[in-house]
Order: structure tokens, then C-alpha cells, then sequence
């Protein structure tokens, strides 16, 4: 009985976990740290632990964006044409 109690509750404790997604709210939030806070360049420590831990949190699109980061951009498309209509071509 005590394991069939345990199973349920590791099972229970998954399942709130897999609905409450803390390891995306702590990525976010260890991506914003690294994009947006003030003094981002004075402590590479500090950058290097929210690295880690945003390589932990979304490691694949964390590796992406490594990967593919000095990629030049996409080509633009074309220039957008505009008619010029005047009272003779109605």
C-alpha cells in the first residue's frame, strides 16, 4: 500500500511540475538577466552561471542560438511597387 501511496504521489508531483513549467519560467528569466540587465559586462562569473543555467533550462534553443548566432541575416524581398493612377488611366 505504501508504494502503491508513493507511485501516486511522485506521479501527482510530475504531473503539477510538468503543468506549472518552472524550468521555462527560470530560462526566461535567465535569458532576460543575460539580454537586458544594466551591468551585464561587469561579472562574467554571473554571466557564466545563467548561461549554464539557461543551457539547463532550453538546451536546444540555447545551442541554436550559439550555433547561429554571426549568421548573416536573410536576403530582404523585393521592393514593394506602388501604381501611380491618374485621371487619365481611370
Amino acid at each position: 500500500m505504501t508504494t502503491w501511496i508513493a507511485a501516486v504521489a511522485v506521479l501527482a508531483a510530475g504531473y503539477g511540475l510538468g503543468r506549472w513549467r518552472p524550468w521555462m519560467r527560470l530560462g526566461d528569466w535567465a535569458d532576460w538577466q543575460l539580454r537586458f540587465h544594466l551591468d551585464r559586462w561587469t561579472s562574467r562569473p554571473r554571466q557564466a552561471v545563467l548561461f549554464g543555467l539557461l543551457l539547463a533550462t532550453d538546451p536546444v534553443r540555447t545551442v541554436r542560438a550559439w550555433r547561429h548566432r554571426h549568421d548573416p541575416p536573410p536576403p530582404l524581398g523585393p521592393a514593394v511597387r506602388i501604381r501611380n493612377i491618374t485621371e487619365e488611366e481611370q
